[in-house]
């Protein structure tokens, strides 16, 4: 199953969405994650923490699929 997250800006950061879509408890913890290689951007995994995300981009992240709509 895929979820969605709506956002009305042009991108988000990839920390900021981790936070805002409650995939992580703190944007620290996000930061975390996303550093030491534990989410995946489009099905490649993605180590910069303010990785722009735009609309139709998936995440993945604890066996969860994220998908970024406007």
């Amino acid at each position: 199953m895929i979820l969605t997250f709506t956002i009305t800006d042009e991108y988000i950061e990839l920390c900021k969405l981790l936070k805002a879509a409650n995939l992580c408890d703190s944007g620290g913890e996000a930061k975390f994650v996303i550093a030491d290689g534990y989410v995946s951007l489009n099905g490649e995994i993605v180590t910069q923490k303010r990785r722009k995300i735009f609309p139709e981009d998936v995440i993945e992240f604890r066996n969860q699929s994220l998908k970024v709509v406007k």
